[in-house]
């Protein structure tokens, strides 16, 4: 990792000197013959060099094909080699350190793709930042030692994803998101990947880019295939670039190809056998695609609930009615993709889901367990001050209250609503709905919506109990 270091920093300030920075770039590298030969092996290779005429010298390479290319191509090799060099690890900690770059570089190759008509600079840095994503879990692992061991058999103890960053977090007192976000800042890796990293959901083609292909490389590396996740994921690429789904997955089908082949000329063999073949998990992978289902907003079917409530709040009603016609409010009257109830624990310290509606309702009653053990979280805040809360994106800085990224990953990137579920002025759980499937952003209007059904269920609700 120091080596890499220096490596990335050494390339940065040659990228700042357009004068000498071609044969700067061929000095800089001529001490490693390892790294020379890789570069100009896959400088040479299909991919890359459309011209007749094989290069010969990093410096030529660099002037063929572009100089953040050659750069790239440079940290490139530079990051895989110094991987693949930790024989100190333990089988199993190594395995798991080989399964983790391939999917980076599986990644980097896709989101590389999913750039293909927009400039060579901007799809290199989308590609470097892309195959960095995940350097701070990298970084973790190639270290090696006790606490890598630990953690490892942990991990290797249960399948559940929430399970698994509690774990991370409780042994290293920090996520791996956080400690990616440490090490780009300190080598100085570029906004690009920055900003992925802090801003997972901004809707910029270049970081919508790495946060989709970091997911389908995610989804399809696993030994047992989420189908909703893949064709999830699947429907948003497409839908970002255009086309169809059946478009995109060939698409997807000949990168995956193209990555096996570079990663050849790369020397990274050793990470071939943990790509996946993805033509053979989409083929397996046979559930069928549901058509993507927008519920638009619909003031009449608004009416029609509000309607109903008003009846409730004036005739005693059963708890779970006033929930249930609520949510039907919301997900066909306000039109998200998915809305439920949270209510609080007897200890008041857990939100655990009650009743869900629309879309991946499972994943949903599976992830949304929230502790409330941070005062800066928004359920928190919501619970507290009994307000509704309209989160743009988790993680934007116009975001008034920050949640930490381990909640960042069960909620939509897209932003949702909150509003206390409450009885008098006593708080019992919370409203939540988004856009999760669907890639909507919230209006101003929606937002009001969501905000007047909590409102008329919560009198409806003190009514019910007196």
């Amino acid at each position: 990792m120091p080596a890499l270091c220096s490596t990335v920093r050494d390339l940065e300030k040659l990228a700042k000197d357009d004068v000498s920075s071609l044969a700067l770039l061929g000095r800089s590298v001529m001490h490693d013959n390892a790294l020379t030969s890789r570069i100009l092996r896959v400088a040479n290779s299909a991919i890359y060099n459309k011209g007749i005429n094989p290069v010969s010298t990093v410096s030529r390479a660099a002037v063929v094909l572009g100089f953040d290319t050659i750069r790239n191509i440079c940290i490139t090799a530079k990051l895989l080699t110094n991987l693949l060099e930790s024989h100190h690890l333990t089988e199993s900690v190594y395995k798991r350190l080989l399964k983790l770059m391939a999917q980076s570089f599986q990644a980097a190759m896709l989101a590389r793709m999913m750039m293909n008509d927009r400039d060579e600079s901007l799809r290199e840095e989308v590609f470097i930042a892309s195959l960095l994503y995940r350097i701070g879990e990298s970084a973790f692992w190639s270290m090696g030692g006790e606490i890598t061991e630990l953690l490892d058999k942990k991990l290797l103890a249960t399948d559940d994803q929430v399970e698994q960053n509690s774990l991370i977090r409780a042994e290293l007192g920090t996520s791996f998101t956080q400690l990616t976000q440490s090490v780009a800042r300190s080598w100085g890796l570029g906004e690009v990947l920055i900003k992925s990293l802090a801003q997972p959901n901004e809707r910029m083609p270049e970081i919508r880019c790495i946060f989709l292909a970091d997911k389908l490389s995610d989804v399809v590396s696993q030994p047992v295939i989420n189908t909703e996740e893949l064709h999830k994921y699947l429907s948003q690429a497409a839908n970002m670039l255009d086309i169809s789904v059946a478009e995109f997955t060939e698409k997807f089908i000949d990168c995956s190809n193209i990555t096996h082949k570079l990663a050849i000329e790369y020397g990274a063999k050793a990470i071939v056998s943990y790509l996946p073949h993805t033509a053979d998990v989409l083929e397996h992978a046979d559930a069928p695609v549901k058509p993507l289902l927008i519920r638009q907003s619909n003031q009449g079917y608004q009416l029609t609930k509000l309607r109903q409530l008003t009846h409730y709040a004036v005739v005693k009603t059963d708890f779970n009615q006033i929930i249930h016609t609520t949510l039907e409010g919301i997900l066909t009257g306000v039109g998200v993709d998915r809305c439920g109830v949270l209510l609080l624990s007897p200890s008041r310290k857990l939100l655990r889901p009650r009743v869900m509606l629309g879309d991946n309702i499972d994943l949903l009653k599976q992830a949304f367990v929230i502790e409330l053990d941070k005062p800066q979280s928004v359920f928190t805040q919501c619970v507290q001050q009994k307000k509704s809360i309209w989160v743009n994106a988790p993680t934007e800085s116009e975001c008034k209250v920050q949640i930490n990224d381990v909640l960042v990953e069960r909620f939509s990137s897209n932003g949702f609503l909150l509003a206390p579920l409450a009885v008098g002025t006593k708080v019992l759980g919370v409203f939540y709905a988004d856009r999760d499937g669907s890639i909507r952003p919230f209006a101003q209007e929606d937002f009001d919506s969501f905000t007047h059904f909590s409102e008329l269920a919560n009198v409806c609700f003190g009514t019910s109990m007196t």
